[in-house]
């Protein structure tokens, strides 16, 4: 598995880094600049900056596909078919943001209503075809829940897609964080939890290659992406980022793990609630700026530390989540 493992991520990320600068031409050709919120004053500098090149690890992911099947992998080519659906919504949105020269896309329940109809159909599948159990983490436990599988399935998905979203503030963060977290995710599938053993074990190795495979792609968009960033992801990249990793928990069951291996997004998502709830009661702020990296921004911390900190967060929390899963649960 390890060395098949790191074929595929390094095919996917030369596939992606020479389909890097043809997706850069293309969107520089097409116009596709980043428009720049107003209340954003510190990234006045980056508009104008190409958007939609979150289409370098889609594509990137999508070719390795090609390669990473094997035997069984019905689950494999669902992750990919979702992460393709929410693409194309995020296309949708950054493609309505450019063509009015207005940072205002899809209105928002447009959004949750595309994304809500992309995630029944999911929790669906799950229902009828993956399996009603999740694993409890760091046990020997797994849990059949029943029919709640179709809410849970939809409340994730909705969930972490849009805390995805909500990251992709600063260069390199959102990319950088999603590289720790499934790094970190994959390392514990590997592990041989009782949610990834029996019928579906074969199945679940095929989770593991398309996750090598998108592991590539992001490094290959991170060069162009870390600060000073070349090019964003936009949503395009980013809704189909959060409907990948959300497929990946999903499928293997392990669908609590979100909450620990990806405090990062909860804190960014909370930071937002909290920000807005307590606006609207008080019209005054918790946090200088809302989500709570650009209010690390605002405290006069550089972006490219508050990024780095994060992943280095991230990683930690990965490695002890590691080390306990391999103690306690495996």
């Amino acid at each position: 598995m390890l060395v098949y493992g790191i074929f595929c991520f390094l095919f996917c990320f030369v596939v992606a880094f020479l389909i890097s600068p043809l997706i850069l031409y293309a969107s520089k050709k097409l116009k596709a600049g980043q428009n720049i919120l107003h209340y954003v004053d510190a990234h006045k500098s980056k508009q104008g900056t190409p958007t939609m090149c979150g289409l370098i690890f889609i594509f990137g992911t999508f070719a390795g596909s090609i390669f990473a099947f094997n035997q069984s992998y019905t689950l494999a080519l669902m992750t990919v078919v979702v992460m393709l659906a929410f693409g194309v919504l995020g296309f949708l949105d950054d493609f309505i943001k450019i063509k009015s020269g207005e940072n205002e896309g899809l209105k928002p329940y447009q959004k949750i209503i595309g994304q809500l109809g992309i995630s029944l159909i999911i929790s669906f599948f799950v229902y009828n075809f993956v399996g009603t159990s999740i694993y409890i983490p760091f046990s020997h436990t797994t849990v059949d829940i029943g029919f709640f599988i179709i809410p849970l399935v939809i409340i994730t998905f909705i969930a972490f897609v849009n805390s995805v979203n909500l990251i992709d503030g600063l260069d390199g963060l959102c990319g950088g964080v999603s590289f720790a977290y499934l790094l970190s995710f994959v390392a514990i599938m590997t592990l041989g939890l009782p949610a990834l053993t029996g019928n579906w074990l074969v199945e679940n190795q095929n989770l593991v290659y398309i996750s090598a495979c998108m592991l590539g792609a992001i490094l290959a968009f991170l060069i162009y992406n870390g600060f000073p960033a070349k090019v964003f992801m936009g949503d395009t990249g980013s809704l189909a980022l959060g409907g990948f990793l959300s497929a990946i928990a999903v499928f293997s069951g392990l669908e609590l793990y979100i909450l620990i291996l990806g405090i990062p997004y909860v804190i960014t998502s909370l930071s937002d609630i909290i920000q807005v709830f307590y606006y609207k009661r008080t019209k005054k702020r918790i946090f200088l700026m809302a989500p709570l990296h650009h209010h690390f921004e605002k405290k006069g911390f550089h972006e490219n530390k508050v990024v780095i900190v994060y992943i280095i967060i991230t990683l930690l929390i990965g490695l002890s989540t590691y080390a306990l899963t391999s103690v306690f649960g495996s």
